[in-house]
């Protein structure tokens, strides 16, 4: 074992000059917040009260209280880091994906502001790769990247305080290889609630009946000379080839949750006539425009930050590359809803995009057809 990972690891080095010219500034940058400040000290928690929580994989949501009940937790998440190959098409196109609890994008977490995240990072030794954890929710050192790195075999536990409220991605970010983690679907977001819950910007409480976490994945998969999809024995063989298609900013796929389809058909993301849906849409490299065809976001957090004043009954969104947005919305007719990238390439022709399956009675002073189509 000891020697295929080091075979792996020689193999992704002989690469390392597809990185491009920031990377040398990139790694120095991080060396020098990978060592803890000699002051630090773990705060005393011991009076908080603890809760550990079992996330559950996208594009479902944990159990939680949208109210926080009581003062300050400490929320105990753990994950696991899985490398393993995924189909991400019917075509049977496969990536040597990174994961955190085997799934892309990795498992929503949700806390309230002033909660402590104290994270468990688990890289068994069964994976070849060095890893880590950056959360754009967190303050100082990397967003606990410097803090976090973890080889094959390791665990890390980190504790941060969720200070701002919103929704935030969360990322794999190790020295000079950042890219290749995050576009290999390594990323996923957090959901730090503000202690009284949503609101309309006016004061007005906004509660959920159902939530659902999209996120969008940008892959890089390599062709042969014939136009084919390339396979590869391990990730550190696709490494070379998968960097080259990354500097073309050309992705082969965009997909949500992991694979072309993934939220459609048997999978279609379940609602009915009348109920309140928060929709969590993060993308951790790439900018999105989130659209629900025959329907609005009635109040949207584009860049996800819950204290700022949501925009109102908005057609579509932009989602900034790096950035998780929330939309809230009452479906008020039944039937089958597209939820797409509103670059439509990218949507119809490279794969991102989901269904709502609603339930409930027609209203027809909201839409009726007049004149069913017909011969002249």
């Amino acid at each position: 074992m000891t020697e295929h990972i080091q075979m792996t690891r020689r193999s992704i080095l002989a690469g390392a000059a597809f990185v491009g010219a920031a990377a040398p500034l990139v790694t120095a940058n991080f060396a020098q917040a990978e060592e803890p400040p000699a002051k630090m000290k773990p705060a005393d928690l011991s009076a908080l009260p603890r809760k550990k929580v079992e996330l559950i994989k996208p594009p479902f949501v944990h159990e939680h209280t949208q109210k926080a009940e009581g003062g300050p937790k400490v929320v105990e998440f753990t994950l696991t880091i899985e490398e393993k190959k995924m189909i991400v098409d019917d075509q049977g196109t496969e990536v040597h994906a990174m994961t955190f609890n085997g799934s892309v994008p990795g498992p929503l977490m949700v806390v309230h502001q002033d909660d402590y995240v104290e994270l468990t990072l688990i890289n068994p030794e069964t994976n070849t790769l060095q890893h880590n954890i950056d959360f754009h929710a967190a303050t100082g050192a990397l967003g606990g990247g410097a803090l976090t790195v973890v080889n094959p075999g390791e665990k890390t536990i980190l504790r941060f305080r969720a200070t701002k409220a919103g929704v935030f991605v969360y990322h794999c970010a190790p020295p000079g290889m950042v890219p290749w983690h995050v576009t290999s679907g390594m990323n996923g977001a957090i959901m730090v609630l503000p202690r009284d819950g949503l609101n309309d910007g006016q004061g007005y409480p906004l509660t959920y009946d159902r939530v659902y976490y999209v996120g969008e994945q940008d892959f890089y998969v390599p062709k042969d000379e014939a136009g084919k999809y390339k396979k590869y024995e391990s990730v550190g063989d696709a490494y070379a080839d998968t960097l080259e298609v990354m500097r073309t900013l050309t992705p082969s796929h965009i997909v949500f949750n992991g694979a072309v389809g993934a939220l459609t058909g048997e999978n279609a993301l379940k609602a009915a006539v009348g109920e309140k849906v928060l929709i969590v849409h993060s993308q951790a490299n790439r900018d999105t425009r989130p659209h629900l065809i025959g329907g609005h976001g009635n109040f949207v957090w584009a860049t996800g930050k819950f204290n700022n004043m949501p925009d109102l009954d908005q057609e579509t969104w932009f989602i900034p590359g790096g950035t998780a947005g929330a939309a809230f919305y009452t479906f008020e007719q039944p039937g089958i809803y597209a939820y797409v990238n509103h670059n439509l390439i990218e949507a119809f022709e490279l794969g991102a995009a989901a269904h709502f399956t609603v339930t409930g009675d027609w209203n027809d002073d909201l839409m009726t057809s007049v004149l069913a189509p017909s011969g002249t």
